[in-house]
């Protein structure tokens, strides 16, 4: 079983994330009530839906870790899915976005949706600013 695989089955057992299609086309999502917060797009790689305040608050964390793939101005976090580590990782995260997304209105128009970051992965370097929103 993949990282990715492990991640998803731990992750559908969550009361709070129901599993859908992905947004963007590709692989397999969790969402809350209002939000994909999840997309599983291969064996190893996942975007991960945070706020713009939660990343901000996380981003010198995320510059530490090898795992962690951020693109400027997008609240989706690509989390790379290397060993268990990698996946527990994951599963923090996903209670952030989960804690993060709660308080916020539904974002279910499309034109409201945010783009994930497949096929859209940059590496930053560590001392760019955190995105602000």
């Amino acid at each position: 079983m993949t990282p990715a695989q492990r991640a998803m089955r731990q992750l559908e057992t969550w009361p709070d994330l129901s599993p859908c299609p992905a947004d963007c086309g590709t692989g397999r999502a969790l969402r809350s009530a209002h939000h994909e917060i999840v997309h599983f797009h291969s064996e190893r790689d996942v975007d991960l839906q945070l706020t713009a305040r939660a990343i901000q608050r996380l981003h010198y964390d995320f510059a530490e870790s090898t795992a962690i793939r951020l693109v400027p101005g997008s609240r989706w976090v690509t989390v790379h899915l290397d060993c268990d580590a990698d996946v527990d990782l994951l599963l923090g995260l996903v209670s952030v976005a989960l804690k993060a997304h709660s308080g916020g209105r539904p974002g279910s128009a499309p034109s409201e949706r945010a783009v994930c970051n497949f096929r859209r992965v940059t590496v930053l370097d560590t001392v760019t600013e955190p995105p602000h929103g």
